[in-house]
């Protein structure tokens, strides 16, 4: 069992030197015009669901759904999200479609996400990706 243990511990050990040394070699392409593979989306979607679902717990808007805060809502995304997410018109963002990954459209195609994700998202932002913290 021992002998075992240290295969699994060596053999973990080689894949991770090898991974650093394509890496510190520059052999992983980084340009954000290539489109993901099935695998990366499907891994980087996974762990965007999994944190945003242990990290929010159960958290609740704030802001509770009234005509003056969804007009300061409308302003805010005017103000602060059209050029990523898409205007009220329905104009797309170049800006946003040019991001790794690609900013969703919210006007063409809105989310489906409960408000707690949503509000989490907005409030926490996302790593490696375009989506600032609007936490201050």
């Amino acid at each position: 069992m021992k002998k075992f243990m240290l295969g699994i511990a060596f053999t973990l050990g080689v894949l991770a030197l090898g991974g650093g040394i394509v890496a510190g070699l520059g052999l992983i392409d980084t340009s954000a015009e290539l489109q993901p593979g099935k695998l990366e989306q499907y891994v980087a979607s996974l762990a965007l669901e999994a944190s945003v679902k242990r990290s929010a717990g159960n958290l609740t808007n704030p802001s509770p759904a009234s005509d003056a805060n969804l007009l300061e809502g409308m302003t805010l995304y005017v103000m602060n999200c059209t050029g990523c997410h898409g205007t009220l018109d329905a104009s797309p963002s170049i800006l946003g479609r040019n991001f790794y990954p690609p900013a969703p459209d919210l006007i063409v195609d809105p989310l489906d996400d409960p408000e707690w994700y949503t509000y989490y998202v907005i409030k926490h932002g996302v790593r490696w990706t375009g989506m600032p913290a609007w936490n201050k």
